[in-house]
């Protein structure tokens, strides 16, 4: 698909701001996927271009996390396998039916997390008992939001950073680190889907990684040198945008 010169250095600029916000609290594609909209691409086609370029962001602050030993990867080992299958079969269900069912139920679920995470000022602040095995964790949650991202996405993010709080005992910093693997690991199976229908844009998908990874270590930079006080103001923040944006969505469909 052609794009009118402007548009190239445009979504460069929308994928680092998304991909800086994304590596802090998640909620990018709320950014970058109406910007590929807005530019003329068919839902099809912006679905899949847009995991493409969130693939390089979330590896990007993947990395990071790693690298600065927020992420621990032996224990989290199990939960990118079964995410990697639900996303799969997401991917391959949303080809086939309407993923619109889900506009009118998700934005009172995060709505949920949002006064859940505002009355409770001290979560995530500390690491508390894991309340599940991560083995019974991981296989419910790596099939159920793997399924999620691939089939509808938005609000992932927000939903394994709570998950992995309140189920796990991680604190924001962890939470946000192991989002970030389980993220990429969605994303790139769902792509694995758009790509076998011939759904990505590869020269704008390229042009807006570049722009994900930048923003990424920007953003992932932040989150280990600030910790846990940083995130949740971001994260409040995201998830009532995710909450607006789907509302928005919900309610022009219906009229």
């Amino acid at each position: 698909m052609l794009l009118e010169w402007w548009s190239y250095p445009l979504l460069f600029a929308v994928a680092l701001v998304a991909g800086l916000v994304d590596a802090v609290a998640g909620g990018g594609g709320l950014i970058t996927l109406p910007a590929l909209l807005t530019v003329g691409f068919p839902p099809p086609l912006a679905l899949g271009t847009n995991k493409l370029q969130s693939v390089f962001g979330s590896s990007m602050a993947t990395w990071h996390y790693s690298r600065s030993g927020v992420i621990d990867w032996r224990a989290c080992r199990f939960g990118i396998a079964m995410t990697f299958i639900g996303a799969l079969a997401g991917a391959w269900t949303v080809q086939r039916i309407d993923a619109g069912i889900l506009t009118w139920f998700i934005p009172w679920l995060l709505g949920a997390i949002l006064i859940y995470t505002i009355v409770r000022p001290e979560l995530g602040r500390d690491k508390h008992p894991a309340r599940l095995a991560p083995g019974v964790f991981f296989v419910a949650a790596g099939l159920g939001l793997g399924f999620y991202d691939g089939f509808f996405g938005p609000g992932t993010g927000s939903f394994w950073t709570i998950a992995l709080v309140l189920l796990l005992g991680q604190d924001f910093l962890a939470a946000t680190g192991h989002t970030k693997v389980l993220n990429v690991t969605s994303n790139f199976a769902s792509l694995l889907i758009f790509i076998s229908a011939d759904h990505v844009a590869w020269r704008v998908g390229g042009v807006m990684a570049v722009g994900q990874i930048a923003g990424a270590r920007i953003g992932a930079g932040l989150v280990v040198k600030k910790g846990a006080r940083f995130i949740r103001p971001v994260f409040l923040t995201m998830v009532a945008l995710t909450i607006a944006r789907l509302a928005y969505v919900a309610l022009t469909r219906s009229h």
